[in-house]
């Protein structure tokens, strides 16, 4: 990359304002948050929705408009996107606004260099923070860009990028309506498995050997702090108790006793999206791996009654979820929420245990399928995506030509 040129000789980079902006019931306007700005696109889908009044208030320093950037400085960093044409939107927490000088640079060139490999290692190097990494508003100004030709041959990069994403973009949408197949199939099929006909029905709260428990949260552990190993809301929702899921954070030990998980262990979040609400996991680990949050309700059946695993499989089915996603409460803005009452009303199947057996083991077949071929599915799309960046890469640094052999030149570059 050749450092001549900073974002900031580009673009005006304007600051959003350090509070949360309040959820609307209608939406007159858009915060686009973090979570809205991915692989250079703004999803509205993933926005949240504002009023007018509150659209006014966070738009005192700009208005967005067709034309601009949205960057995302923390949580995660460096994801860029352009501003929707004819949508109204605001500035979520942790982004910043780029106005660009058109007369100079092209929106969708800058879009691309900041995406560009050699962009990203740089504002992965210049990261600071002790717990999530975040770039400040000034070091986004001081962002090294490549190159900056006229622009016209700006627009030729783009339209040579951008032909050459479309082959990968119509790759990677069939990669995600094979995933939606594999699991819904999956699904359907494990559901069908474990409400058969005839079986009788009883509410969770009698099939349980202690009562249930929520967990509890206390802040992280910072720098030389010592810590506990705590699970996270994520471990349940993709069913791995691995580390990479956990934190560490400042719970006592003596306020940990009775949190530690143990072997068959089944956890229900009793708060997330509304999607997510009521997903369920159970754990296969060692004792007292780590302990619970408080967003986590612990659940421990009677072995005697029902096998664990067909609980959890049980609580993982489409139909039991759905039910409690119906029990969820909460305000507008707010994660919608389940306490222990309305897991304890919800009614599974309970054959015998001869049969529960027997469905655990069908079950088993079921998701060893299908883990088998979503793997096959991932490893394709970490392709497509090594691809990408070897196309930026090779954008940035004079090696793409528009021509259809450019992507050959490219795996030899992405090693794939």
């Amino acid at each position: 990359m050749i450092n001549r040129h900073r974002l900031g000789d580009f673009a005006k980079v304007i600051d959003c304002e350090h509070k949360t902006a309040p959820a609307s019931d209608h939406a007159f306007a858009y915060s686009i948050g973090t979570r809205a700005v991915r692989n250079g696109r703004i999803s509205l889908d993933r926005a949240k929705p504002v009023s007018e009044e509150t659209f006014n208030a966070w738009t005192r320093r700009a208005v967005p408009k067709s034309g601009d950037l949205i960057f995302s400085r923390e949580a995660p960093m460096g994801e860029v996107g352009e501003v929707p044409s004819g949508a109204k939107v605001c500035l979520g927490q942790r982004t910043v606004l780029m106005q660009l000088d058109t007369s100079r640079i092209d929106c969708r060139f800058l879009k691309y260099a900041l995406m560009a490999p050699a962009s990203q290692a740089w504002i992965k190097s210049t990261a600071s923070g002790s717990t999530v990494l975040h770039l400040n508003v000034a070091d986004v100004r001081r962002i090294p860009l490549p190159d900056v030709p006229p622009l016209l041959e700006q627009r030729q990069i783009v339209e040579a990028l951008e032909d050459h994403f479309s082959r990968l973009d119509a790759a990677s949408a069939s990669l995600a309506t094979a995933k939606r197949r594999v699991t819904a199939w999956s699904t359907a099929l494990a559901d069908t498995t474990v409400w058969q006909r005839g079986w009788p029905l009883r509410p969770i709260g009698t099939l349980l050997r202690e009562p249930m428990r929520n967990g509890r949260s206390d802040r992280a552990a910072q720098g030389n702090e010592s810590g506990l190993r705590t699970v996270t809301l994520t471990a349940v929702t993709r069913n791995r108790f691995e580390e990479e899921f956990t934190k560490q954070t400042v719970t006592p030990a003596q306020q940990a006793r009775g949190l530690w998980l143990e072997p068959g262990d089944i956890f229900v979040q009793r708060a997330n999206t509304p999607e997510l609400v009521g997903t369920a996991a159970r754990f296969e680990g060692q004792p007292e791996w780590a302990i619970f949050p408080d967003l986590l309700i612990r659940l421990r059946a009677n072995e005697q009654v029902i096998d664990s695993r067909f609980l959890v499989a049980a609580l993982r089915s489409e139909r039991a979820h759905r039910s409690l996603r119906s029990k969820a409460k909460g305000l507008a803005g707010s994660m919608p929420k389940i306490d222990q009452a309305a897991v304890a009303s919800t009614l599974v199947p309970v054959p015998s245990l001869e049969d529960q057996c027997s469905v655990i083991e069908r079950i088993t077949t079921i998701e060893n399928g299908a883990l088998a071929t979503l793997a096959t599915v991932e490893t394709q799309e970490r392709r497509t995506l090594n691809l990408r960046r070897a196309l930026l890469a090779a954008a940035f640094s004079g090696r793409l030509t528009g021509k259809s052999s450019d992507l050959d030149r490219v795996r030899e570059l992405a090693g794939v």
